[in-house]
């Protein structure tokens, strides 16, 4: 399947906001074609490059009980409706060399979850599928590290590459924003794209299962944005207190139009000015 989303390989950290956005998790056929149609409609409304995320299988849950999400055939046959329904690109999760092939023949984007993005098979394997490949900063990983990660995905010819930064220093129960990452991360010539949900999660904080603070999203997801990035990453759900998994630090389907636009007029007054050069 050729992409027809040419906007997908022409971003970089200059050009306007786009925003990857989706449930953390494929729930079930309807709930998902339900959100992915309600952010078709903010796409259209106010002219956005968005793109539709979800996951068929959150493989890294806390516990053995928590919900992994619909499975790989399922899963792919419900994303492939979002896509032929909405004409929305798609981004999903990806674990295994083995699955690459099958998962890229229905979606446009393949997404290295935090956790895998120092697995030199992955990425490889990744980028020979000449997809736009989604890499997020482990959270584990100093930002100047993140070069060799892009270093092993360009040895495909793979150029395709958008880095993401999601929080950093796990293990204590939270996650910290460091933004001195962004412009070294920029530094790479790659477009970045920022994770304002996940950053707000708070690890193992429940129990058996992540906790979070929504109400972060927005100053994190600002402060992100002045930074002169290329995108913005948040996950939303109808009913983020029954969502099955990252409830707590997803957006509610309702507020995310004022968010949304808040950020894109916040991106367009930040690319209209040129930034003081310091030394």
């Amino acid at each position: 399947m050729k992409t027809s989303y040419e906007w997908l390989t022409t971003r970089s950290n200059t050009t306007p906001l786009f925003f990857i956005l989706g449930p953390c998790v494929i729930e079930d056929e309807y709930s998902t074609l339900k959100t992915a149609e309600h952010i078709k409609q903010l796409a259209t409304q106010h002219s956005l490059n968005v793109v539709f995320k979800s996951s068929f299988d959150k493989a890294n849950r806390t516990s053995l009980q928590n919900y992994r999400g619909a499975g790989l055939a399922q899963g792919l046959e419900i994303l492939a409706k979002v896509r032929a329904s909405f004409d929305l690109p798609i981004i999903t999760d990806i674990h295994e060399t083995g699955h690459i092939d099958e998962i890229a023949n229905v979606v446009d984007i393949l997404q290295i979850p935090a956790f895998l993005c120092r697995q030199t098979d992955l990425l490889v394997a990744a980028g020979l599928t000449q997809k736009v490949i989604h890499v997020k900063k482990g959270q584990f990983l100093a930002p100047e590290i993140m070069e060799s990660v892009y270093q092993k995905i360009a040895t495909t010819g793979n150029k395709n590459i958008w880095g993401c930064e999601r929080g950093y220093v796990m293990g204590y129960g939270n996650l910290v924003v460091d933004y001195r990452n962004f412009p070294i991360m920029k530094e790479f010539g790659y477009p970045l794209v920022f994770d304002a949900t996940h950053s707000v999660q708070k690890p193992s904080a429940q129990g058996c299962s992540s906790g979070g603070d929504r109400t972060f999203v927005r100053p994190l997801a600002a402060a992100a944005v002045v930074q002169g990035i290329a995108g913005i990453f948040m996950e939303v759900h109808q009913e983020p207190e029954k969502a099955l998994c990252d409830g707590p630090n997803s957006i509610r389907l309702s507020q995310l139009e004022d968010l949304v636009l808040y950020l894109k007029d916040l991106d367009t007054w930040t690319k209209e000015k040129s930034l003081p050069t310091i030394y």
